[in-house]
């Protein structure tokens, strides 16, 4: 049983990622539903957080359906942090995560997310800051080092398990590779295998298949696996790879009928969480991802992200089901 504090997660646990961008409650709710067993907030700007803007404290909803959920917080200065942490703590999640891993220039340009690396002693003063106020776990999400020279990742996770943190997730690419190349988890595993480390160790990148689940799962001795982009358009990549886990064998791809629903299911959430037309906007960036590989789907996405009428969607998507409808998308 892979435990965090108190949070009982089962065996294997897989966890969505925190997706800017992505990762709201509407996404958050489909991904619930297909076997998601922990899921994160988008990461929520801690200077944000303290001045009240609108856009960060919307990122603190989190609904009873969800959890175990945490809120994750990024930003470069440590009492500013401290603050944000007091601020999510009094929101109730199940546990609180720190960013160090985001790459994007705009956050670790700044001195926050990935840039953290560069600073070990800060990374660790911030994070003992917000163990300390916490009324609950404490977790980061952290990569392997800044580039391939500064690969420290088993220092970084001695000392945070050190100053109470109770759970590591490692992205296996440096702050140098963004999001390119492939990722290397030859250093988390060496790190979920070192004697001094305790808490559980979750990996994270390039997760796409139950096959390379399992893969990452028997070679490399995690507690459980992260999953970021691979879930944009396909939550039920957590059921799939939890049936082939304990069964070997692959559960039947979703239909065109199933990804039409999961997408009318999405838009409802994301209607219900805004408001009507701001949920209809927000919903037409997971259109091409839903029906990715269909082939001449340009037309019906350009009639998907034109219209504001909710019964045009619909009827649109209806129009998909029945033109596609003896279609598998691989």
């Amino acid at each position: 049983m892979t435990k965090i504090g108190n949070i009982e997660l089962g065996d294997f646990p897989l966890l969505l990622a925190p997706m800017e961008d992505v990762s709201d409650p509407p996404f958050r709710a489909v991904c619930k539903q297909h076997g998601a067993d922990l899921m994160y907030t988008e990461f929520i700007s801690s200077e944000g957080l303290i001045r009240d803007a609108a856009k960060s404290v919307q990122k603190l909803d989190i609904f009873e359906y969800e959890r175990p959920i945490g809120i994750q917080l990024f930003g470069s200065d440590i009492n500013s942090m401290r603050e944000a942490g007091i601020v999510a703590d009094n929101a109730n999640p199940d546990l609180i995560d720190i960013n160090y891993g985001c790459p994007v220039r705009q956050v670790a340009c700044k001195g926050a997310g990935a840039a953290l690396l560069q600073d070990i002693p800060k990374m660790v003063q911030m994070t003992s800051e917000i163990v300390k106020i916490a009324h609950r776990p404490v977790t980061v999400k952290t990569r392997l080092g800044w580039d391939d020279n500064t690969k420290n990742i088993i220092e970084v996770a001695e000392r945070l398990q050190d100053i109470g943190i109770a759970a590591l997730t490692i992205h296996g690419r440096t702050r140098s590779q963004m999001y390119k190349g492939e990722a290397d988890w030859t250093l988390i595993g060496e790190l979920k295998n070192n004697s001094r480390i305790t808490i559980p160790i979750f990996g994270n990148g390039d997760v796409d298949s139950p096959q390379k689940a399992k893969e990452m799962k028997d070679r490399y001795g995690v507690d459980g696996i992260m999953i970021g982009r691979a879930s944009i358009g396909n939550p039920w990549i957590f059921n799939e790879i939890k049936h082939f886990l304990k069964t070997g064998e692959h559960l039947a791809l979703p239909t065109i009928s199933d990804r039409v629903k999961v997408c009318k299911e999405h838009l409802d959430f994301s209607m219900r969480w805004k408001s009507k037309h701001a949920g209809i906007v927000e919903m037409r960036r997971h259109y091409t991802n839903y029906f990715k590989g269909l082939p001449h789907f340009k037309e019906y996405r350009l009639k998907l992200v034109t219209t504001y009428s909710y019964d045009e969607i619909i009827k649109i998507l209806n129009e998909v089901e029945r033109k596609y409808s003896e279609m598998i998308l691989i």
